[in-house]
């Protein structure tokens, strides 16, 4: 019995051995093992935007898997990304962290906005782990040695990226009157109406802001409100807290036949997802979105092509929209930094800290990034691209889809 229990010991022993052997052999048939990394998702699945987040979630996981396969598996490396349902909410995403980090020791955090950056900024730099944002940057979160990035400048200044272009455009000397929809639930929303304000305070010969409009997290009617702005003299209406504030501010327009008002959208509550939730994309038109990264609009580019090879080849389900855009970009960034590490300090040196190290220390140019996002140069300035940025004007006209203006230049802001 003994002699038979040892055999068998031997044979497990062996099975064992084999087994690490094959499961460390690539196809070309030399050995590499692959030490795998874990990513923590930040997602909101039930807070105010779930609509777009299956969309976002889906297409940065599908970049990671398209890294580990494509990139990561030659380098020995591989990434792996969970999600967690934080509701947008402060409070939540501070509650979660510290049981987030202790289950994955994640090498980096992807984000979905301002709710993440104002719970974590102040613990990222003990912690060594740095937040990359789908989403433009915040003026709270201007400041130097940070640990959050986000690929496009702030939302004001995109913002007065589009007044710039829209009052040239108009072919008159008279400033723009802009209404704002915002809301105090928010830090980041309240960080966007701050910093148009500012904008238009030091530079009264391109904007005015009439007034801003204060709403609950997903409005339903904006009627009396949009009427009170129209009463005003807006000639175009800005809004970037959401989807639902989107559909509820074109409604409120519809209603008082004042649909010649164009609107002004982001990423995050795009024209293609405001459009699907008013039930026909030709709702939108001649609204606007303005944002520093890719646009979904139709025909061959190097970013569409990339989201139709993640569709095919590694099981994406999610469409091609802003959000999905948002999701690839911010996964783009954090798998780039990720392989300059290796190249650096090998398969065993991926750490948060030298993440954010390479995030700061190497560029990434277009091409890097299939343009998904214009070349990207963070320095230890602020958690944003502070200098030649530029943006993307996207329109719907009859009903269709389409990319307006490209490389719009963002001027340069002060803090607010």
């Amino acid at each position: 019995m003994k002699t038979n229990r040892a055999k068998l010991s031997a044979m497990v022993k062996l099975g064992q051995r084999g087994a690490l052997l094959a499961s460390t052999l690539c196809l070309g048939g030399m050995a590499q093992a692959q030490t795998t990394y874990n990513v923590a998702g930040l997602a909101d699945f039930t807070g105010p935007f779930a609509d777009i987040m299956k969309d976002m979630t889906g297409c940065r996981r599908a970049v990671l898997d398209w890294w580990s396969e494509e990139v990561g598996k030659a380098q020995g490396v591989a990434l792996r990304i969970k999600d967690f349902d934080t509701r947008y909410d402060v409070a939540q995403v501070a509650s979660l962290w510290p049981g987030i980090k202790s289950e994955l020791n994640p090498v980096a955090v992807l984000g979905v906005g301002g709710a993440d950056t104002n719970a974590l900024q102040q613990r990222l730099p003990s912690d060594k782990v740095p937040l990359v944002q789908s989403t433009a940057g915040y003026g709270f979160a201007w400041k130097g040695d940070n640990w959050v990035f986000n690929a496009r400048a702030t939302y004001p200044h995109e913002a007065a990226a589009f007044y710039v272009w829209m009052q040239k455009k108009s072919g008159s000397p008279v400033p723009l009157k802009v209404g704002v929809i915002s809301s105090e639930v928010s830090p980041a929303y309240v960080d966007i109406h701050k910093g148009v304000e500012k904008f238009a305070k030091d530079n009264p010969k391109i904007i005015e802001v009439v007034e801003t409009i204060y709403t609950e997290a997903q409005p339903t009617d904006l009627t009396q409100q949009v009427s009170r702005l129209v009463r005003k003299g807006a000639t175009v209406l800005q809004v970037f807290n959401n989807t639902a504030s989107v559909v509820a501010t074109r409604r409120a327009l519809q209603s008082l036949g004042k649909t010649n008002i164009p609107i002004v959208v982001s990423a995050h509550n795009g024209l293609l997802s405001s459009g699907k939730a008013l039930g026909d994309l030709s709702q939108m038109d001649g609204n606007f979105e303005v944002y520093g990264m890719a646009m979904a609009a139709e025909g061959a580019t190097p970013a569409r092509d990339f989201f139709e090879k993640l569709r095919s080849q590694y099981k994406l389900q999610a469409a091609y929209n802003s959000a999905c855009i948002m999701g690839m970009s911010q996964a783009m960034l954090t798998v780039r930094a990720v392989e300059n590490v290796v190249k650096v300090k090998g398969a065993g040196g991926v750490t948060g800290e030298e993440v954010r190290a390479a995030l700061l220390s190497t560029p990434m140019p277009t091409e890097r990034s299939f343009g998904l996002l214009p070349n990207i140069k963070f320095n230890n300035d602020a958690p944003f691209p502070t200098s030649g940025t530029a943006v993307n004007i996207g329109t719907v006209e009859k009903g269709k889809y389409k990319l307006l203006e490209q490389n719009v230049p963002v001027p340069v802001l002060n803090k607010w």
